[in-house]
């Protein structure tokens, strides 16, 4: 096994090979692929259509001097395996040292550490420029595919690439036909066209704006691709290389179902089935329920998302059910959010869904667009707790400190199933307000939640005591009643327990009245301290002899960690808090 890839070390191997064992190398790259995602799961269908076109630009090009920009970078493990990292791929025992992305820290041979979608475009232009501008003369690449070509910044760099680079950049648009799930927008069209004709449509979208543009048929040729790619090397100008793959090549159950092999999790390879399956309730099934319900009772209502449905579980059957009451923008946050208020503002009552991470890509539309104008939009966000998605480029701890702050956004931390459902009702029924609201990520629990949400900022007090006062936000509401009953347990008193629900705002009779019995007041909040929940509270006893302590995580990127090991580390779990207390009280 791995006869061709055991002999390559850097990309200068890669250069040796003759066709015949470039072919073998394809092959070997796809079992290393296979090792590794059977086992400890990852982005499977991007990477498994790239082989050949990657082996082909290893070949072509010279990294590092000429210079790979992946879009996403979900796609850059055949690259990855040729730049010095198959193991891996190819050994158990060295998975952990290379991440799902590209990492400059790992090699030369990355330039970013990307995770989002629709910048390979924009980053390139700034190489050209700068070599351009400092003398030097070598190619600059940038791959994008799977959907990335919608994205608002994919198209800004396209539109400068045409206009304010007049020389060397190769933008190699892999079309797979798919994006996580399947692809929308006229653009789209436009590239079947393309397809269908071999690259001779008239209406070409690329030379329309200025840019000059090849096609290639056979994306998974290894020849052919070298052949293309030896064409535009070393070109003077920009130029547009489109070239036709199959997501998920090599795998037929993935070829047969690219969305749901978009990314997996460890699986069977003979069957295609998960190894690891969750059996019980969980809060993204909730969210999902609700949504086919609620599409059912209210004419007004709708869902719509920047291409994440399966981030709330919602599947192909499920989106032809929802009908014109479900709308996929494809990947472009910021249309979804505009389009969103456009829609509240004419009397719909629209629900955006994506993940955390990616709302991070137009918080300026949610605060211009939303709220400045108060459109009554609620954004449902999933994957915002520490122990969620943990790669640097898609963590999900910063959406407190990011969006808590803007003016007339109420941010909204559910606890439970029931205040989950409680929440989407009030705020996809109300007209007032623009709503954020953060999915729970830990266990499925049931408790009873406020009787009138319309009384903004006002927390729920669960629990009456003394001496301490825990406010356990959102996720980590769980372990404030841990946190309760080790205080009651082991320093022989009952503490207060507060379910704050609202991020956004301070319940300023309630603190007021936390004055008389107690002592020190403790938050915690599933994310980062600075400008999050917890300074909020302390900002506001500030000037009284309260002592308040926030438990929340450093503004830092953590990478690749374990929930658990992380908690203690930062001095989070419960037995570290309890410590705490005896000393200062």
């Amino acid at each position: 096994m791995y006869r061709i890839l055991n002999k390559v070390n850097s990309p200068e191997d890669v250069k040796k090979l003759n066709i015949e064992e470039l072919n073998e190398l394809a092959s070997d790259i796809r079992e290393g692929l296979f090792n590794r995602l059977t086992k400890i799961g990852g982005h499977f269908g991007p990477n498994f259509g790239m082989v050949e076109a990657e082996i082909a630009m290893h070949y072509v090009f010279s990294s590092p001097y000429d210079k790979f920009v992946f879009d996403v970078s979900h796609q850059s493990y055949p690259h990855k395996m040729l730049t010095g990292r198959k193991l891996g791929y190819i050994d158990d025992n060295h998975f952990s040292e290379d991440s799902g992305y590209t990492n400059p820290d790992e090699s030369e041979h990355d330039l970013f550490n990307v995770g989002h979608t629709s910048t390979s475009i924009s980053l390139a232009t700034g190489l050209a420029k700068a070599r351009d501008n400092l003398g030097g003369c070598e190619n600059v690449i940038a791959v994008i595919g799977d959907g990335a070509l919608s994205g608002g910044e994919a198209l800004e760099g396209l539109n400068v690439a045409a206009s304010e680079i007049n020389s060397n950049l190769i933008i190699i648009l892999n079309d797979n036909q798919q994006s996580i799930s399947e692809t929308h927008g006229g653009i789209y069209k436009n590239l079947k066209k393309l397809r269908e004709t071999n690259g001779s449509y008239e209406n070409n979208m690329f030379k329309a704006i200025g840019l000059d543009y090849i096609y290639e048929e056979n994306g998974n040729d290894i020849a052919s691709m070298i052949n293309v790619l030896k064409k535009v090397k070393d070109i003077n100008h920009p130029i547009v290389v489109h070239i036709n793959t199959k997501k998920g090549k090599g795998y037929k159950l993935a070829e047969d179902n690219k969305e749901n092999w978009h990314w997996t999790m460890p699986f069977d390879r003979k069957t295609g089935k998960p190894i690891f399956s969750y059996e019980g309730e969980d809060y993204t099934s909730i969210a999902r329920e609700y949504i086919l319900n609620k599409a059912k009772l209210d004419e007004k209502f709708m869902v719509i998302t920047p291409n994440m449905p399966g981030s709330f579980n919602l599947n192909i059957d499920d989106r032809k059910e929802l009908g014109e009451k479900f709308v996929d923008v494809g990947i472009a946050e910021e249309q979804a959010i505009a389009m969103a208020s456009g829609a509240a503002k004419r009397g719909a009552h629209p629900l955006v869904i994506t993940n955390t991470t990616f709302m991070q890509r137009c918080y300026d539309q949610i605060s211009h667009d939303v709220c400045i104008n108060n459109s009554p939009v609620t954004i449902l966000l999933n994957y915002s707790s520490f122990d969620g998605l943990t790669d640097v480029t898609h963590l999900g701890i910063f959406g407190i400190s990011i969006f808590s702050n803007i003016p007339n956004l109420l941010l909204l931390c559910p606890t439970s199933k029931n205040e989950l459902l409680d929440v989407l009702e009030w705020s996809i029924n109300q007209e007032k307000h623009p709503v954020m609201i953060l999915m729970p990520g830990n266990d499925v629990t049931e408790r009873n939640t406020l009787t009138n949400f319309d009384n903004i900022n006002k927390y729920k007090l669960e629990q009456t005591g003394k001496n301490v006062a825990i406010i356990a936000l959102g996720d980590f509401y769980q372990m404030g009643e841990e946190l309760s009953k080790k205080i009651n347990n082991e320093l022989g008193f009952l503490p207060t327990l507060i379910n704050p629900l609202y991020a956004s705002g301070i319940d300023n009779i309630l603190l007021d009245e936390l004055l008389k019995e107690h002592k020190l007041v403790i938050t915690l909040e599933d994310g980062i301290l600075d400008g999050g929940f917890g300074e909020k509270i302390a900002s506001y006893y500030g000037d009284s002899d309260i002592k308040v302590k926030n438990f929340g995580l450093k503004k830092k990127f953590y990478d690749r960690y374990n929930p658990l090991e992380l908690l203690k580390e930062e001095g989070m779990d419960t037995e570290s808090i309890i410590n705490y207390i005896k000393e200062n009280i």
